[in-house]
């Protein structure tokens, strides 16, 4: 038997930074490979290339306008696969880095559920799903105008469950390759079958412009589906012809039909009917208002709920970890989590930076401190850094983050750095060189571990990250580091009231660009 020939890809490098080291698949408009980025230590990421074969204009603008999407609603949402970086390859091929999942697809867990899943289980992945449904609903700022996205392909392979350690289970929408943003002056694509024929709404199947309702059929059909491991309705061929008249005419299967021992609440089979309305009008009109109705279940199934909540692994086996005392196989977060609130600092909402030696590199670090329910809340913010540096009377530096969404508002983490003092000349320097740090959180009810990481390059928040601001910021640190070093010494009480001073008149202009991400 011929063996399969090796993928020349294997081992190549993209941007100086990205090694791919393995296939993933392949996704609606081309193929994913799963590669490490050295200018984050070697963390993995995922990298989608457009396919050779949709080389044309047309379509390099359609995969540029996924990347954008992506890494536009991926800031507001943690229940959006989160693109970081977009780059066109030496053999003039698009590609975009997003981040690396680990668990399975909703597929997946459907087909190895082999029936009904656990009502708990369903409220806590629709909730997800909805949250991330309802933020690209919500739209993106395009030209100081808000658009909502419609994703058009919601089905259980573009949903992922993935593992997260606040969260337990944590759902990730994926593949926004066929999205369409709700311009006015571009609504042909939106008349245009795109999408999954067994999932697609009877509006979408007539090629009729669709708005967020179509999205919701979608989503019933995925809910029927988790709930019984079949589908609402049934093409005599699977055709477009057999799956159109199925969605235009079939009326959607009862639970008990299907599923004969179901016992699931009168509330969700309705509104799981409403989603599957042949009218739009007749379904929920936001995804929101599916997790408000079915909030009134949450009381009643919370045991459940919580124990879906603290799921240590996602589907099957258990992976086996390393022990933290062989630091040699962990990663860089890793040894970031197994880190403990310092006794010398008090339990308290305070701001410190620190350096972490491993035996590969070392790490710049910003530690924090919130309660667990703010850091659950601050999972799915945006994330803003800015550098101010004040050379006399004293080489001041404040390093300024800011986490914002709007349940929460702006959390405004400001660092002081003595540049006079060598630990705080050499994580400047570190900054520099890495040009990324980590935000680590710690809970206030148990220090003990870290509960968070969060990796932030050193320049403002973009839609994707340009590799030339990021070499201009590190350059700018640098020279900031060498002029403290031959600038006056006094003290650092007294250039601080002026820097603090200047970021109180910054904070509105702050506010107003984290606003528009938003």
């Amino acid at each position: 038997m011929p063996t399969a020939a090796p993928d020349p890809n294997m081992g190549r490098k993209l941007a100086n930074r990205y090694e791919l080291v393995e296939r993933l698949g392949q996704g609606a408009m081309g193929n994913v490979y799963g590669a490490k980025d050295h200018l984050l230590g070697g963390v993995s990421v995922a990298i989608k290339f457009l396919s050779q074969t949709l080389l044309n204009e047309k379509m390099r603008e359609r995969f540029e306008h996924e990347a954008m999407i992506c890494a536009r609603l991926g800031q507001r949402s943690i229940h959006i696969i989160r693109v970081t970086d977009y780059g066109i390859d030496e053999h003039e091929i698009p590609f975009y880095v997003m981040e690396y999942l680990k668990g399975d697809s909703l597929a997946g867990m459907i087909h190895q559920q082999n029936g009904a899943m656990p009502v708990p289980r369903f409220l806590w992945l629709v909730r997800q799903i909805c949250l991330g449904l309802q933020c690209a609903h919500d739209g993106i700022n395009v030209d100081g105008k808000l658009y909502p996205i419609i994703h058009r392909d919601i089905k259980p392979s573009n949903i992922f469950i993935t593992k997260d350690d606040s969260l337990g289970e944590l759902v990730k929408v994926l593949d926004f390759g066929i999205a369409k943003t709700m311009q006015a002056e571009d609504v042909d694509q939106t008349r245009t079958f795109m999408g999954t024929l067994a999932y697609a709404s009877p509006e979408q199947m007539e090629g009729r412009e669709l708005n967020i309702h179509s999205d919701i059929y979608s989503l019933g059909v995925v809910m029927f589906q988790m709930l019984t491991g079949r589908m609402p309705i049934h093409a005599d061929t699977h055709t477009f012809g057999g799956w159109y008249k199925a969605h235009q005419e079939q009326i959607p299967r009862a639970f008990r039909a299907v599923q004969p021992d179901i016992q699931i609440p009168r509330l969700i089979e309705t509104v799981v009917m409403n989603c599957l309305s042949k009218d739009p009008s007749g379904r929920p009109q936001r995804a929101s208002d599916i997790i408000e109705t079915l909030k009134t279940l949450d009381e009643r199934y919370s045991p459940g709920i919580s124990l879906y909540k603290r799921l240590e692994g996602v589907i099957g086996t258990k992976p086996v970890r390393p022990k933290p005392d062989d630091p040699t196989a962990l990663s860089a977060d890793d040894i970031c989590r197994l880190k403990s609130w310092p006794k010398s600092k008090p339990i308290a909402a305070i701001v410190f930076p620190h350096i972490i030696k491993t035996n590969k590199e070392r790490l710049a670090t910003l530690w924090t401190m919130f309660s667990k329910e703010t850091i659950a809340g601050l999972a799915s913010s945006i994330a803003y850094n800015k550098f101010m540096f004040m050379p006399t009377p004293h080489p001041v530096m404040l390093w300024i983050t800011v986490l914002y969404n709007r349940e929460y508002g702006a959390r405004w983490l400001p660092c002081y750095l003595d540049l006079k003092k060598p630990s705080d000349q050499r994580i400047l320097r570190l900054l520099a060189e890495a040009r990324h740090y980590r935000l680590l959180f710690f809970a206030q009810e148990n220090p003990q571990f870290c509960a968070r990481v969060m990796s932030l390059t050193i320049t403002e928040p973009a839609t994707l990250v340009r590799r030339d601001l990021v070499e201009q910021q590190a350059q700018h640190l640098l020279k900031c580091a060498q002029l403290a070093q031959t600038g006056p010494s006094t003290q650092p009480s007294l250039s601080k009231p002026f820097l603090k001073a200047e970021l109180e008149k910054m904070k509105p202009s702050i506010l107003q660009k984290l606003e528009a991400i938003r």
